[in-house]
């Protein structure tokens, strides 16, 4: 049997790799937390780099809102659980301007999955947003809410 690669089969394959995070999403049990440490895993690889790490979650940021939408259509399921490109965003954003603290980044790692599956408002609203927006958006809520939170409890001005 021969196979014919086309055009739209090659960026299948390349949405698929990326919305997954080179197949993470594929793993059989909890992809999203798997998702959320490889941005914990990325995280440490470029921590000591403000303007890298800014680069690389803007990066991760903007290639998730534009192929995730693509991805739930090639997978054929609204919020696939093999896409964790969202999670991968999510945590980077968790972490961005908060200072270097191995403690800190527990804190955001377990906070950030909490929020996620939460969905305080208005995540819960925004996941039901068809698309893009709607992968996206809930987690960058749930970041935005963890990094805020650590920014405070960094300053000195919220005990956990």
């Amino acid at each position: 049997m021969i196979v014919v690669w086309t055009s739209s089969k090659f960026s299948e394959i390349v949405i698929k790799i990326i919305t997954t995070f080179f197949f993470v999403g594929y793993l059989p049990f909890i992809p999203g937390t798997f998702g959320s440490i490889a941005g914990v895993f990325l995280f440490f690889l470029v921590n000591n780099n403000v303007f890298i790490l800014s680069l690389l979650t803007s990066s991760f940021l903007l290639l998730g809102f534009l192929l995730s939408g693509s991805a739930e259509r090639i997978l054929k399921q609204k919020d696939h659980r093999f896409i964790v490109i969202d999670e991968v965003s999510g945590m980077l954003l968790s972490l961005l301007f908060i200072p270097y603290d191995l403690k800190l980044v527990i804190i955001a790692f377990f906070l950030f999955r909490i929020l996620d599956t939460l969905k305080p408002y208005p995540a819960g609203r925004v996941q039901n947003i068809q698309g893009s927006i709607g992968i996206m958006g809930d987690d960058i809520i749930a970041a935005l809410y963890t990094n805020i939170i650590l920014q405070l409890v960094s300053r000195g001005l919220l005990k956990l």
